[in-house]
């Protein structure tokens, strides 16, 4: 036979009875469960450097700093961001690899190069960061490639390449700092480095070939420019020295002039006074200066007669008779040295 089908109210009389005895055991682990989830979802836990932004019902309420911080839960939302690391974003590239379409930009003179930049940031406005832009880190990099985009548009080619790369990263990053300010995202641009910035991969090698000339330029005009820097100054030193010892020449000789017109101005008194004493004191004078400067001497008196011949040995000649007056006489056959002197006069 088959048996007869229980009634639906009787069913659910018998499920709830059992639940009820069932649950008089397991309710106090229900319980417990429900107040450890309760509790975990009520506190959250805030880093170092970071800064967690609490919002009730989608409105903002506070910002906690680091720490063990209590939330009503459900009711409110928890967001944490960190506002003193500093973030990396590439623009042209990623890694080894280059982005041709954000790179390839326009320079002011109409060439075209490879641009890779970095950008470095960080979030200094938590709330402005998490709610004024839906994707921050898209929007700056949108915004990066537009303002280096600008600069290099009015930048030539050389200065973007040589000389003007440190003047394009402070122009790119002031402008960059302003975009962002004006969409409010509530980031701070700390630096801003071009990477590279070099012409096509076609023409690369002449471009390079251009700076490698300039600088050899550089170098020798720098050279030069010493080199002047160093020989000048000795040049007018020297120049300036002989003027002194010309002019010191100049004056040395104008004094002795002067000095020998008086001389003689003096002189010429005395001979007026006495012109014979006068010449006879000039000329003794002269034969004494004549005497001095000549080391052998024999002075010879013409007024004397005779065969003998006067002499007067003066200086060294003086010295030599004396040593020749010490030795012995010699035999009568043989001739004098002063009768030789005589004869050979």
């Amino acid at each position: 036979m088959n048996a007869k089908p229980k009634n639906p109210a009787d069913v659910t009389a018998e499920v709830m009875n059992q639940f009820g005895k069932s649950s008089s055991r397991f309710l106090p682990l229900l319980l417990l469960a429900i107040l450890g989830i309760t509790l975990y979802r009520s506190t959250f836990q805030v880093g170092p450097g970071e800064v967690a932004v609490v919002r009730r019902l989608g409105k903002e309420v506070d910002r906690r700093g680091s720490g063990l911080h209590f939330r009503y839960p459900i009711i409110e939302e928890v967001n944490i961001v960190n506002v003193e690391n500093v973030r990396r974003m590439e623009v042209g590239f990623r890694g080894d690899k280059a982005v041709a379409e954000e790179a390839q930009m326009l320079t002011g003179d109409e060439n075209i190069v490879d641009a890779h930049m970095i950008v470095q940031y960080r979030v200094t406005n938590p709330s402005q960061y998490l709610f004024r832009l839906a994707e921050p880190e898209a929007t700056l990099r949108a915004t990066a490639e537009v303002a280096l985009r600008s600069v290099i548009g009015r930048t030539t080619i050389d200065a973007a390449i040589t000389t003007g790369r440190s003047t394009v990263q402070t122009e790119t990053r002031e402008l960059l700092q302003k975009l962002m300010d004006a969409y409010l995202s509530g980031m701070t641009i700390t630096e801003v480095k071009l990477q590279s910035v070099d012409p096509p991969e076609e023409v690369r090698d002449a471009f390079h070939e251009v700076v490698r000339a300039r600088e050899k330029k550089a170098e020798l005009i720098n050279q030069s420019q010493g080199y002047r820097a160093d020989i000048l100054p000795r040049a007018l030193g020297e120049a300036k020295k002989q003027i002194l010892d010309a002019e010191a020449y100049k004056t040395e000789r104008i004094l002795r002039a002067q000095g020998d017109a008086q001389r003689f101005d003096a002189v010429y008194a005395e001979y007026e006074k006495a012109p014979q004493i006068t010449k006879e004191r000039l000329y003794l004078e002269a034969m004494e200066n004549v005497l001095k400067s000549t080391p052998q001497k024999t002075i010879l008196d013409a007024k004397l007669p005779g065969s003998t011949l006067p002499l007067l040995e003066i200086g060294q000649r003086a010295a030599v008779a004396k040593k020749r007056s010490r030795k012995p006489p010699q035999s009568a056959g043989a001739p004098s040295s002063r009768q030789t002197e005589r004869t050979s006069r």
